[in-house]
């Protein structure tokens, strides 16, 4: 069974917002298919996919979302000695931890959520 604390990450993950613990008028993400499938597969996972859900995705996530804070450590540097500094660091591990993001929706079998976009290319609204 996951904790609170585990659920909370998988919402926030996969782009969902809070749960919360009032109710909300009948609106918005919370109400979605999505986002009702997520919250299902959450309380019901077998345990072998709950092992795989925190080794495979939160124990990994935790660590690259922490790596994005601490590419503020190289920005100053641009060369030192035969090291150079990647200038597009920030945005691969942006990229990065999004990419596990969306594996982690696709191991849940549900789309992304609005916090995480629809990853990229061109959006139209009509």
């Amino acid at each position: 069974m996951l904790t609170t604390a585990e659920k909370v990450d998988a919402r926030r993950y996969c782009g969902y917002g809070m749960f919360g613990q009032q109710a909300l008028p009948a609106n918005g993400y919370r109400f979605s298919t999505a986002y009702g499938t997520l919250e299902y597969k959450l309380n019901n996972m077998l345990t072998e996919e709950e092992a795989v859900f925190r080794t495979v995705y939160l124990a990994n996530l935790a660590l690259l979302e922490t790596d994005i804070p601490g590419v503020r450590e190289n920005l100053d540097t641009d060369q030192a000695a035969v090291w150079t500094h990647n200038k597009n660091e920030l945005r691969d591990r942006a990229d990065l931890f999004s990419y596990y993001r969306r594996e982690m929706c696709k191991f849940f079998g549900i789309p992304p959520g609005p916090g995480l976009g629809d990853g990229g290319g061109i959006r139209l609204v009509v």
